[in-house]
């Protein structure tokens, strides 16, 4: 009978706890768990970068790293273990541990978060199922769940590469670098249309943008009509690559940028506002194709753009990178202070976007090495603290 009274009190203890483990369960703060919506409430975006680590050594970068060879953001290693991680739950007795890169590859699909078992444990309301448990009172949030769910959908890689950094490198240029009077279409193909010197673009064309500061204020002129101006930006990005393709039979190719008579009247800034933006400003810089002054005559024209499209003394890297040092991949002569201002006193670019933005130029195949490692790889990027040359290894 003694022990028959001892089973029946194991069973009912086992029970109880069994009950209160439940109760803990389906209950959150005072709010019934089946009420709670844990499923992805943010917009999808592959152009986020999403890196397992949370430090990214760059290739190409110092001898010794410097501030702007390391991408630094939250990583996904570090946010499972912030909630997977203690010591009651996988930091603890419950296996896999999800301390490393192929434990956590192990619940993982790349490519495809839906049919991810990690994705579905943070993001199911199956109480029986969920990771973390609702018990923990530790939610993922939004922007936690980002992190995972863009690290799949691009692979799921250990460490990242061009399919990480080119996404996340384009929108930091284009959002940072094209608002207000900078580097937008708008404010390129402006001074052309203010002009008349674009065919069927006149003033009325134009609006007027004052930049401000505490001082001053510039006015840039605008070319307002976004149909017209970018049929007249495609046509002189097209007449760029014609005119440096063959400078000879094509000098009519510029018809932006050639006139009867001496008049400055150039680009202000170079448009950053797309990829095939970027890229031409990367193999054509804005400094030889639209110069202040007369370059040279031609067949009766005054050229205001350099015909060597190599003699530049400017390049993307250089204006928002301080510390390196550019040479003239035609002269190969280095300068002897940095350009990086853009970055700081224009872009806003913080030391992790330069760096993000480094790792994907020199991954780009798009970019031609000219412009990475210059003429016979002899090096066009110098970094000022150890003289260190980048080249093609």
């Amino acid at each position: 009978m003694r022990k028959i009274s001892i089973l029946k009190t194991m069973i009912l203890l086992t029970g109880g706890v069994l009950f209160s483990f439940i109760a803990m369960q389906c209950t959150k703060v005072g709010v019934v768990a089946d009420n709670l919506d844990r499923s992805f409430k943010g917009i999808p975006d592959s152009t986020e970068f999403s890196p397992f680590y949370d430090i990214t050594k760059i290739n190409n970068s110092d001898i010794i790293p410097d501030v702007n060879d390391s991408i630094v953001v939250k990583g996904v290693l570090s946010t499972i273990k912030e909630y997977c991680g203690i010591s009651t739950c996988h930091g603890g007795p419950i296996n896999p541990k999800l301390a490393t890169y192929a434990e956590i590859k192990s619940l993982v699909t790349p490519g495809n978060p839906q049919g991810s078992k990690l994705w579905d444990l943070i993001t199911t309301n199956n109480l029986n199922r969920t990771m973390p448990p609702v018990s923990a009172g530790h939610e993922l949030s939004a922007t936690d769940k980002t992190i995972i769910y863009t690290w799949i959908k691009n692979g799921a890689k250990e460490f990242p590469s061009l399919e990480d950094f080119r996404p996340a490198a384009i929108k930091t240029i284009t959002i940072g670098c094209t608002s207000g009077n900078c580097h937008n279409v708008a404010t390129s193909t402006g001074s052309w249309a203010r002009a008349n010197l674009v065919p069927g673009l006149v003033s009325s064309d134009t609006t007027t943008f004052a930049h401000i500061r505490s001082l001053s204020t510039t006015y840039y002129c605008q070319l307002s009509n976004p149909a017209v101006r970018n049929v007249a930006w495609d046509s002189y990005k097209d007449s760029v690559r014609k005119f440096y393709a063959d400078t000879l039979g094509n000098a009519s190719y510029r018809p932006y940028k050639t006139f009867s008579t001496p008049v400055v009247k150039s680009s202000v800034r170079g448009s950053l506002s797309s990829y095939d933006d970027i890229l031409m400003d990367i193999s054509f810089p804005k400094s030889l194709r639209s110069s202040g002054t007369v370059v040279y005559s031609s067949g009766g024209k005054n050229f205001y753009v350099r015909g060597n499209y190599l003699n530049a003394t400017s390049s993307l890297v250089s204006r928002i990178d301080s510390t390196l040092l550019l040479a003239n991949p035609y002269t190969g002569v280095f300068a002897t202070n940095h350009q990086g201002d853009m970055a700081y006193s224009d872009g806003g670019l913080t030391k992790s976007d330069i760096a993000l933005i480094k790792a994907w130029y020199f991954a780009d195949p798009n970019i031609p090495d000219v412009w990475k490692y210059g003429t016979n790889n002899a090096g066009i990027f110098k970094y000022r603290k150890t003289g260190n040359v980048i080249i093609k290894r």
